[in-house]
């Protein structure tokens, strides 16, 4: 069987080693690259020099850039490889932006080791992968969120006054307040940090 290159993103440096330890125990995997976030990691990809990368296994949460993001990113590039995500968020809001993204298999981290060999040859193979518990909540449970109430919150939860915020987006302080008032409603909060707080728990940020 041909080897399946793997790129590893992950945060968290003993989990990081595991994996690859674990992974480069199967003859037909060979981890080629680790990286710490997910910037490092489309660097790599989008690096002339770097091997061939079948599939890229990724946390969500990291810094510089996510693993959603990551996964938007070789989507939108029409990067030739396949993206799983090995997360500790059981939540569907993630799993259904993960999709959209052009992901190929969603996994949780304390699933055995066997179910993410399965599920790496399963999408390099072309078929997909989902931690069974999330697919029916997944598509049950609607994201209202639009993009840019969505990324509005996303710096309101870092922190960032309004000011800050339509510096960072682009928007005048008077688009961004709508934004942030139009994403309350919608969630039932009382004001933005409440709903930076409904929206993060629901995996929709």
């Amino acid at each position: 069987m041909q080897k399946i290159n793997i790129l590893i993103a992950e945060d968290q440096t003993m989990l990081l080693d595991a994996l690859a330890t674990i992974l480069e125990l199967e003859d037909n995997f060979h981890v080629v690259s680790r990286h710490a976030n997910g910037k490092q990691a489309l660097t790599y990809l989008m690096s002339a020099e770097a091997e061939r990368v079948d599939i890229v296994l990724t946390d969500i949460e990291m810094p510089a850039l996510t693993g959603l993001e990551l996964a938007q990113q070789i989507f939108t590039a029409k990067l030739n490889c396949k993206t799983i995500i090995l997360t500790t968020f059981a939540r569907s809001g993630y799993l259904r932006r993960a999709m959209d993204a052009g992901v190929k298999g969603y996994l949780l981290k304390d699933s055995p080791s066997d179910d993410l060999i399965k599920a790496i040859i399963k999408v390099h193979q072309g078929g997909t992968a989902i931690a069974p518990e999330l697919m029916v909540a997944s598509w049950m449970e609607k994201d209202p969120l639009s993009d840019k109430e969505r990324a509005a919150l996303r710096l309101a939860k870092e922190g960032l006054s309004t000011e800050q915020i339509s510096e960072k987006l682009f928007l005048s302080p008077g688009t961004v307040r709508n934004y942030l008032s139009s994403a309350a409603s919608k969630l039932n909060a009382k004001n933005r940090v409440e709903a930076a707080r409904i929206a993060h728990q629901n995996g929709w940020l």
